[in-house]
């Protein structure tokens, strides 16, 4: 078997990590940042956040032409740290929470999919990553 296209996205938040893995967590504030623009969005969100659980958003065009669940299971869950899951398809995602002063610094490496081009992906991945920095650092 292919080894998988492993990405990494990452940005800096002007907030606490505390506020950070709040706003990254609760789902009414997924719903509000979950989105790579603004012709998108997260009208759903279940999130139980512990080693086991499970998460599902939904994402769409905010013309109905296109939607799909993004969900998965937790495998690791350290607060204020480390978010890891693994998809339903079997590709893992990790992501670390670094506190920096009053700031935090997120990173997130996911195993690629195969139908998309992985600059594609990352390019996806990291425009919703921006659109949650903007919003945190909007709610800070």
């Amino acid at each position: 078997m292919k080894q998988a296209t492993r990405i990494t996205v990452e940005a800096t938040a002007n907030a606490p990590v505390s506020n950070v893995w709040k706003t990254w967590n609760t789902p009414a504030d997924i719903m509000q940042w979950n989105s790579p623009d603004p012709s998108w969005h997260s009208p759903s969100s279940e999130n139980d956040l512990r080693t086991g659980g499970k998460f599902k958003n939904r994402m769409e065009a905010r013309d109905g032409s296109y939607g799909f669940d993004f969900e998965g299971t937790y495998d690791r869950v350290e607060l204020h740290k480390e978010i890891s899951y693994i998809m339903p398809d079997g590709r893992k995602a990790i992501t670390l929470f670094t506190p920096e002063d009053n700031r935090t610094h997120i990173a997130t490496t996911f195993d690629a999919e195969t139908e998309n081009d992985p600059e594609f992906q990352k390019q996806g991945w990291q425009a919703i990553l921006d659109n949650f920095v903007k919003y945190v650092e909007s709610t800070n």
